[in-house]
Formats: C-alpha cells, sequence, structure tokens
C-alpha cells in the first residue's frame, strides 16, 4: 500500500541554508519539500524540487499552456494514437534514408 504524503513547508534561514545546502536540497529533492529561505525572519526566496520548476516555467509560456488545454480536450474527446504507433511515426521521420552509391 502506497501513502502519499503532502510535501512539508519548511521555513529556514538563509545561513543556514547556505550551510547545509546539501542536505537541504536533497530533502527538497527526495521528500518534494518546500523550502522558504529568509533573511531577519523575512522570506525573500523559495526552494522546490526542479521538476515544478520545469512545469511552472512551462506554463508560462501562452502557446504551450494552449498546446496543453487542447491536449487535455482531445483526450476528453476520445481522440487518442497509441504512443508505440506514435513514437514509430517520430523515428521514421528522424531518421534520414541512406543514399545508394552510384556504380562509374
Amino acid at each position: 500500500m502506497s501513502v502519499s504524503t503532502k510535501p512539508m513547508i519548511h521555513r529556514l534561514p538563509i545561513t543556514k541554508a547556505r550551510i547545509n545546502l546539501g542536505s537541504v536540497v536533497r530533502r527538497i529533492h527526495m521528500n518534494k519539500d518546500y523550502v522558504i529561505l529568509e533573511k531577519d525572519g523575512i522570506p525573500i526566496a523559495g526552494m522546490m524540487d526542479i521538476d515544478e520548476i520545469e512545469d511552472y516555467l512551462e506554463l508560462q509560456d501562452p502557446a504551450l499552456k494552449k498546446q496543453i488545454a487542447q491536449g487535455y480536450e482531445q483526450f476528453r474527446q476520445g481522440k487518442l494514437r497509441d504512443a508505440r504507433v506514435f513514437l514509430k511515426e517520430l523515428r521514421g521521420k528522424l531518421t534520414t534514408p541512406k543514399r545508394k552509391k552510384k556504380s562509374a
């Protein structure tokens, strides 16, 4: 049985984070925790796992956001292609056919 836990939000002085950066980053990556960095008790920055940052950045691109919405709509309408078929098509487009040698 898999137990899903919510990520923890930790508040940490920036000086303590600097001293323990390796363990802080490991905890963020392994546990998907969040860290709010503080200077003199004032939050100044946040840290999260790279997967979440990439997701966030992708959603900032309006064209990509539209493409994701279109994909969900196609999914809801049942307009899907088998992934194996799609990958075969993609591989076919990426490989260039070998040229035959001309005989003299």
